[in-house]
Parts: C-alpha cells; sequence; structure tokens
C-alpha cells in the first residue's frame, strides 16, 4: 500500500522572512518620501554603559569606529545636494570622538540645523570641548541643539539606567549648557509606569528649578522614547496596520532619514535606514546616499525599507517614536 504524502507547512519566527510576517502576512515597507534628517554616528564607544542602549555602547564596544571629519565631509555635501535640513549626530557619545567638534562645525557651516545626542557627562564638560561648543554655538546660535539623555527627572530611576554617579554628572552639563545659553533638548524614557502628563510635570520641576530653558510640554524638546528592551516579542508590522492604527508609512523615521556608520575594519562608511539598526549587515544600503535610494537585496525593495526588525515595530511604528 502506497504510503500518503506528508505535506509539511512552513513555520517561520518573527522577523525572519523580509517579506511576509510569522503569520503569512504581507510585511510592510516604508520608502523614503524626502532626506530631512541625516543621521552621522560618530562612533559606538561611550563612557557608560546603559541598561537598556539599543546600540550596546560602552567604554569597550568600538564595534563601530570612529568617523572622521574627511569621512563625514563627503556625505554632508552629498546630503546639502539631496535637500536635507538637519545633521544629527549620535553615539555612543560622540564627544569622545577626536574629529566631533570639527564635524559639527562642517555641518553648521554648510547651512544646516545640528543636532547632537549626547550624556552631557565629562566627555562634553573638558576645556577644549567647552571652548569649541562656545565658539560655535555664538557663530550659529538657534541651529544648534544639544539634546541630552535624562532617563528621568528623579536620581533613583534615571541610575537604574546608567548607573551610579551618572544623575548629578548629567544635570552638571545641563546646567554650563543653560548657562552659556545653548538651546538644549531632553531625552526621557516612557517605561517607568507613570501617565505621559506626570512624566512632563515632574520633568518640568526639575527644568525650572534648574533654569534650563525647556518647555516641557513641548515633544520637540522632551522626547519621551520608548524602552528598547531585547526580549520583545509583540506584532510585526504588516500592510494592514497603517489602516488600523490610523498610521501612514509617511509618519516613520525612515521616510524621512538615514544614518551613517564605519563598521571597524571596514573600508569606509555605509548609509543604514535609521539610527536603531547600526550592526545587521543586511541593513546596508550602500557607500552613498545616492546609491542608498536604489538599494535592493533581502530587506530593501528600491530604496524602500522592509519592517523587519523588532525596532521597527516596537521603537517606530508601535512606539511612536522617532529619533529626530
Amino acid at each position: 500500500m502506497a504510503g500518503k504524502a506528508v505535506q509539511t507547512q512552513t513555520v517561520r519566527q518573527k522577523f525572519e522572512d523580509p517579506d511576509w510576517t510569522a503569520k503569512g502576512e504581507k510585511r510592510a515597507m516604508v520608502g523614503l518620501d524626502r532626506l530631512v534628517t541625516l543621521w552621522i554616528n560618530t562612533g559606538s564607544m561611550c563612557n557608560i554603559t546603559c541598561r537598556n542602549c539599543y546600540i550596546e555602547s560602552s567604554p569597550t564596544n568600538d564595534r563601530l569606529a570612529y568617523l572622521t571629519a574627511a569621512e563625514a565631509q563627503a556625505f554632508l555635501d552629498e546630503a546639502k545636494m539631496f535637500g536635507a535640513r538637519e545633521i544629527g549626530f549620535t553615539g555612543g557619545e560622540p564627544f569622545l570622538n577626536p574629529d566631533f567638534t570639527e564635524m559639527l562645525g562642517q555641518a553648521l557651516a554648510l547651512g544646516f540645523d545640528a543636532l547632537v545626542l549626547t550624556n552631557a557627562m565629562l566627555p562634553m564638560q573638558r576645556p577644549q570641548i567647552k571652548k569649541a561648543l562656545i565658539g560655535l554655538n555664538g557663530l550659529y546660535g538657534d541651529r544648534l541643539t544639544i539634546r541630552v539623555s535624562l532617563d528621568h527627572f528623579t536620581q533613583t530611576l534615571h541610575e537604574i539606567e546608567r548607573g551610579p554617579g551618572t544623575f548629578d554628572k548629567t544635570l552638571e552639563g545641563l546646567d554650563w549648557l543653560a548657562a552659556n545659553k545653548f538651546r538644549i533638548a531632553i531625552a526621557g524614557r516612557s517605561c517607568w509606569h507613570e501617565t505621559e502628563d506626570a512624566a512632563r510635570a515632574g520633568y518640568q520641576t526639575l527644568i525650572t528649578s534648574h533654569s534650563w530653558g525647556v518647555d516641557a510640554a513641548d515633544p520637540k524638546r522632551l522626547m519621551l522614547l520608548p524602552e528598547m528592551e531585547s526580549g520583545y516579542d509583540g506584532p510585526e508590522i504588516t500592510t494592514k496596520c497603517w489602516d488600523i492604527l490610523k498610521k501612514s508609512p509617511s509618519d516613520i523615521m525612515c521616510a524621512t532619514s538615514r544614518m551613517v556608520v564605519k563598521r571597524q575594519g571596514a573600508e569606509g562608511p555605509v548609509v543604514l535606514p535609521c539610527t536603531l539598526l547600526p550592526y545587521d549587515p543586511a541593513f546596508e544600503m550602500g557607500a552613498t546616499l545616492d546609491s542608498a535610494t536604489r538599494a535592493n537585496g533581502p530587506m530593501f525593495d528600491r530604496g524602500s525599507v522592509k519592517l523587519c526588525h523588532k525596532h521597527c515595530a516596537k521603537f517606530c511604528v508601535l512606539g511612536g517614536g522617532s529619533c529626530s
């Protein structure tokens, strides 16, 4: 008697297939509407180790090498041709990169707004860095924003994320920035089981007591970002989700931004969709912004990004997060 044929069904894990979710639904994509913000990762080294750093920055993580001012200049020139408005600098801690203040000056001199993400601790507080920043602030004023990571308005919760002794050092950096009339923004976290109104009120009390000149009700001046735990097991984003969530692909960060990183040992920098995907080579879009617009591969379709990563789902689409 002939045996019956056994039918097997493909079992996918979440975020395994670039085109289809684990449930067999078509995965959502986001195209580049226009380049508004070019992010430059200055390197993954940091002076501290945070509990849930999406890029795993630390005093020993050099997986992303320090970008040089010459390498940054080529991307700044190309971003100018693309009509970008803003250059965002992130790390690691940008002020550890020996070329950082030079590349910051390059961006401002080209007419870009510049946004610097920092913990405002000792690397920023070195005398030579303070001198350079004061000079740039005097020349460019409100086109330069320093956004400081302050994970909570209380020392206890901030230091759960960033470690003992970090709260006072960060406040010291914020005090210096305010005293020297820098345009300040703050990035906190929304993981503390408190309402957004309560969080903003708590931050405002701290801000007012230090005269930092930040309106905590303004989401551009106080960003409350989703937590980035490694064990995310939420839903994937399908093409049907846009209508269900009443969102558009144009609302997502990779519709208006790209990021430049230089991996340790690589011949040169590469372009990625955004700040959240620094290490996965599958998300490399090319060595120039122009080539990134035509990127094809498992994670791309003619420059459009397939939302095949947990950060795409949790941080951007469901969490409503954006780095700029």
